[in-house]
């Protein structure tokens, strides 16, 4: 990466490009597809134990209190996205088919997602205690608030429900290891601050091992079976317009409510992802019987360019020296 950075180019978003194509030629599936599930839920875990490892109770308390950082999180994800979704129904048909735009319109009712949000401003020396509220929030209540979204807003079976195993899941493998890296901190602190660079391997490792997925996901159900050039460029550039706009929302947003840098950095981070995770389970539920593959495309397509995206952010925050460095959010 060193060396590709004195040319100007990222290597960690040659990194996931790369990913991405490698999950398309080499898809996972049977019991490779299992072990990679598995394989990701650890990385995630152990993701956030180290979360909980590097911060101070103090500053996850402080954390916990930042609830004007949270709402704006919130309002993004759960009112201005789905705003921009139901805007996004005059493209039908001209730029969009019926079921991609039904895709759509479902990429914008899920929830934040989680990991790489934190990865991301970690990465970007944010708010790292802020975010990791902010997104697990947003993720846990997204469980009940995506689906009555969905009912009221979309045209599925009528039927939605969302089992308990997801809040399960959220708490299993995200909460129950923040708390017990808070409670190993004070044996492994100086560990972590010693070798810091190393264990932001972890950081960028998650996020590649869940491109890797979530591609592979998609080759296995034919994610892109019946679809022409024309489809999938228009909505290649639908979901680069929806990510421009709400990051830029949420940048001049968090100026004008008069946030830090560090806080700003949760916003345009938290509040402008989508979560693949959460989705395509959601999904599975929501729209039993119909085409669920190109249901959950458009969701995939915003999820690999938000990571790209976001990516190039992330090092450029990282490699500030003015503090006060105002938010970037050219395309």
């Amino acid at each position: 990466m060193r060396f590709l950075s004195r040319f100007h180019v990222d290597g960690f978003i040659l990194s996931i490009i790369a990913v991405a194509v490698l999950a398309s030629i080499f898809p996972a599936s049977g019991a490779g597809a299992t072990t990679l599930e598995w394989a990701t839920k650890i990385a995630i875990a152990f993701l956030f134990l180290l979360y909980g490892a590097r911060l101070h109770p103090r500053e996850a308390l402080e954390g916990l209190r930042h609830w004007r950082l949270h709402s704006v999180v919130f309002a993004a994800t759960f009112v201005l996205f789905p705003l921009i979704g139901l805007a996004l129904r005059i493209l039908v048909p001209s730029v969009l088919t019926e079921e991609l735009y039904t895709g759509v319109l479902y990429l914008c009712l899920v929830p934040s997602t989680v990991q790489s949000s934190i990865a991301f401003t970690s990465i970007a020396r944010g708010n790292v205690a802020g975010a990791i509220v902010s997104a697990s929030m947003s993720n846990l209540l997204g469980v009940f608030v995506t689906p009555l979204l969905v009912v009221l807003l979309m045209n599925t079976t009528g039927e939605a429900h969302v089992d308990a195993s997801s809040i399960v899941d959220i708490v299993v493998q995200l909460l129950l290891p923040f708390l017990l890296g808070q409670l190993i901190r004070p044996r492994v602190a100086g560990f972590l601050q010693k070798y810091a660079e190393p264990t932001k391997l972890v950081d960028r490792g998650s996020i590649l091992l869940v491109v890797y997925a979530a591609f592979s996901a998609g080759m296995v159900e034919h994610a892109w079976a019946g679809l022409s050039a024309w489809n999938v460029v228009a909505l290649v550039a639908v979901c680069c317009l929806i990510l421009a706009v709400v990051m830029t929302a949420t940048a001049y947003a968090g100026k004008a409510l008069g946030f830090s840098l560090p806080d700003r950095i949760v916003i345009l981070f938290c509040g402008s992802k989508k979560s693949l995770a959460t989705g395509l389970p959601m999904a599975a539920v929501l729209f039993a019987g119909q085409p669920i593959g190109l249901i959950v495309l458009p969701l995939m397509i915003f999820h690999q360019i938000q990571l790209i995206v976001c990516a190039a952010l992330a090092q450029r925050y990282a490699k500030r020296t003015d503090p006060e460095l105002e938010v970037a959010t050219a395309s």
